[in-house]
């Protein structure tokens, strides 16, 4: 649920990358970071755990424009990727406005992406909330490594919903600007 600040003119969204541990959610996020000039982000918040970490910031986007006069601030924000962390993962997803999937295209993480697509699902119902009434995007990382399943698989297993999907490797930032504004731009209409 965006938060609209009528004394600064500003609305605030929040998007959620939610997937598998390890699979790129972290990297994601501090690339966005690394890329964004210090004007237009807040800081970046660590939040760790023993087998895994949490990361905030939000950023002003300057291309992105305005809604009804208001400028858009978007708070991006992973999720721990390891299950044992339900209660915080579905936590970060209150008051959530669009999510990107991030799954591990490694073929030995193909269950774990289900299984935290699952996750998903039945966290959000905890708000009310289903990914066919949500901006939702799904971004496949780790394309760079030998043993991946084919993007066919993954999005038969995935996607069936038929949302923007997005070929990445994070580390290296393909994709990742491209997630981030297709999930940004479905944000906005939303908005609209």
């Amino acid at each position: 649920m965006s938060l609209i600040n009528y004394a600064s003119k500003e609305i605030n969204c929040k998007i959620v990358y939610y997937g598998p541990g390890l699979g790129g959610k972290t990297t994601n996020i501090k690339y966005i970071y690394s890329k964004i000039t210090p004007e237009q982000r807040g800081k970046l918040v660590s939040l760790d755990t023993e087998l895994d970490r949490t990361l905030f910031f939000d950023f002003l986007p300057v291309d992105l424009g305005t809604v009804k006069g208001f400028k858009v601030r978007f708070h991006l924000y992973t999720v721990p990727g390891q299950v044992y962390y339900n209660a915080s993962r579905k936590l970060i997803l209150k008051g959530v406005d669009g999510i990107v999937f991030v799954a591990d295209s490694q073929i030995e993480r193909f269950e774990d992406n289900i299984e935290s697509m699952e996750n998903l699902i039945e966290n959000l119902k905890e708000y009310n909330l289903s990914l066919e009434k949500i901006p939702f995007v799904i971004q496949y990382n780790k394309r760079d490594l030998p043993n991946i399943a084919p993007i066919e698989e993954l999005e038969k297993a995935l996607n069936i919903l038929k949302v923007p999907s997005f070929e990445a490797v994070a580390t290296e930032g393909i994709g990742v600007f491209e997630t981030l504004k297709a999930v940004a731009k479905l944000v906005l209409r939303n908005l609209k």
